[in-house]
């Protein structure tokens, strides 16, 4: 693939505009109408997942072999601006189950990826990826969490116990991508540390038969964010074959930490794209709202300090988007994105506060209401700027990068 120049960042083919159309109009009709019900019962939005099973959209990325459309990354942070647009809920469903199909695809072994991808390209079984844990939040090298090797086990096995936190996805995927020590010892940290793929009954909390000691306690109750579940995840003895270390025993034992991290830099493009699109709806319900509510005798859109408002989201959504774009651009084209990744998260996710805050105040004392859509995404935006590594995070990688990019 050529490499990205600039004029090709906003470009679309004609293949990508037909499927942004399709879930456009999937967002309008489906998601946006029915989210607000789903975000009060803080229930799991079956009826719209399976609709997106459906449409494929659990496999955009899964190659054509697997089942899956093959698309690249830059299709895909398309397709979450839109799902965002409707819904960030919706986008969180199907992002970890990307970031899982992504190890696959990158580091799993030719039995592994037979094994799973062809079902999770058809949404049959969905992925939840797992790092974090209650006492680490962003140092993953603190992680508690270990497995050891069963002695004398057929097949071999790995006892793993401890428990994660965050968890997206934590009850409904069958798949869990987590990270645990495997090497207590080592120095650096990072290198002792392994990637499991622990397979669970999806929707079950307390896992028996051969899943016993794998348990997914109640979700948690969350500000926003709501419909899709985050939960922590309990492992007390939990048996995992060793062919479920990603990429093999041999080969991925100890290697987790690398892996892990090339993902999180597709998912920081992941977490932009919902910035984008979180912010793209605040300004829609914004020039909607501007223009129907009237003081003074005009429209409200007709005052100057409206109109600063309206300016300042609409430029800082089209900048979010290009550096969005950008990064998957260069990902795609098999070149270093990680600070451009970065970047992207950081900006996309503090515009995507900032246009849903301007749109609330826009909005005036409706905004506080819960008639209006806007109260929703004053909620949700919050998760936006922790999610993926938290903006502060996102500068010291940033700094680093640079950095390291520019020695003298």
């Amino acid at each position: 693939m050529a490499t990205a120049t600039p004029d090709t960042y906003t470009e679309k083919t004609d293949e990508q505009k037909a499927i942004i159309e399709m879930v456009r109009q999937f967002a309008d009709e489906q998601i946006i109408p029915n989210a607000e019900h789903y975000d009060h019962e803080d229930e799991f939005p079956e009826p719209i997942v399976e609709q997106m099973r459906e449409l494929g959209l659990f496999g955009v990325t899964i190659p054509e072999e697997y089942g899956g459309m093959g698309l690249d990354l830059t299709t895909y942070v398309m397709i979450v601006e839109e799902l965002s647009r409707g819904w960030i809920s919706i986008s969180g469903i199907i992002n970890t189950h990307f970031i899982g199909s992504y190890l696959l695809m990158k580091f799993g072994t030719d039995e592994q990826k037979q094994r799973w991808l062809p079902r999770m390209a058809t949404g049959e079984i969905r992925a939840a990826f797992s790092l974090s844990e209650p006492e680490v939040g962003s140092d993953v090298q603190a992680i508690k969490t270990s497995a050891k090797k069963v002695d004398d086990s057929e097949p071999a096995m790995y006892e793993i116990n401890g428990q994660k936190m965050w968890v997206t996805n934590g009850l409904m995927s069958g798949l869990v991508f987590v990270l645990v020590k495997t090497d207590p010892d080592a120095d650096p940290r990072h290198r002792g540390m392994t990637c499991f793929v622990a397979e669970k009954e999806p929707g079950v909390g307390e896992n028996t038969g051969e899943y016993a000691g794998f348990t997914v306690p109640p979700k948690l109750k969350k500000m926003g964010y709501k419909g899709v579940e985050s939960t922590e995840l309990v492992f007390d003895g939990y048996r995992c074959p060793a062919e479920n270390v990603l990429g093999g025993e041999q080969a991925g034992l100890n290697k987790g930490f690398a892996q892990m991290m090339d993902a999180l830099e597709v998912g920081r493009a992941n977490v932009a794209a919902r910035g984008v699109g979180i912010a793209q709806r605040a300004l829609e319900l914004a020039l909607r709202y501007s223009q129907e509510r009237k003081t003074f005798g005009k429209p409200i859109a007709e005052h100057q300090a409206i109109q600063f408002k309206l300016a300042d989201m609409a430029t800082q959504i089209e900048a979010a988007r290009l550096l969005t774009l950008k990064s998957a651009r260069l990902k795609d084209a098999g070149e270093r994105s990680d600070l451009e990744a970065g970047m992207a998260k950081l900006f996309a996710s503090e515009a995507g506060r900032f246009c849903v805050e301007e749109s609330f105040r826009i909005h005036g004392g409706y905004g506080y209401s819960k008639e209006y859509e806007i109260e929703r995404l004053y909620r949700d935006a919050p998760l936006l700027l922790i999610g993926e590594g938290t903006s502060e995070i996102q500068r010291m990688v940033i700094g680093k990068k640079l950095l390291s990019r520019h020695k003298i």
